[in-house]
């Protein structure tokens, strides 16, 4: 499984990238969607909503399973991947690229630094 290094991670399977003037871009790790299997519907919030660190933003809906998506840090939703929202399998097809969720623009003091790095995801997903 693909866990890239410039990435930070949630123990909830989310990860995040730095996306400039204090936002980031959000999504759900290679992991999270092949336990999932074939996604096939998302529900993502609108633009404006304030979401704060381990609650829930949204969901995902796949041929197994409806998981709730967890906001990784403090922030305002400033974007959403419509992409997504049309063709949710993006997630299967490209997690880390394409297939992105939303972005916030942090709110609260904790950075991306403050969550887990690769290695210690990796540690996570392995036992």
């Amino acid at each position: 499984m693909s866990t890239p290094e410039e990435l930070r991670y949630t123990e909830e399977h989310e990860w995040v990238a730095a996306h400039g003037d204090g936002a980031v871009r959000v999504g759900i790790t290679e992991y999270a969607q092949d336990q999932l299997g074939d996604v096939v519907f998302v529900d993502l919030p609108e633009p404006g909503l304030t979401v704060t660190a381990g609650e829930s933003f949204g969901e995902v809906e796949s041929t197994k399973s409806v998981s709730e998506l967890f906001a990784p840090l403090d922030g305002e939703v400033v974007a959403v991947n419509d992409a997504v929202a049309d063709s949710p399998e993006l997630i299967n097809s490209d997690p880390y690229g394409e297939g992105w969720l939303i972005e916030l623009k942090l709110t609260g003091s904790a950075t991306p630094d403050s969550l887990l790095d690769a290695e210690a995801y990796q540690r996570l997903t392995q036992g």
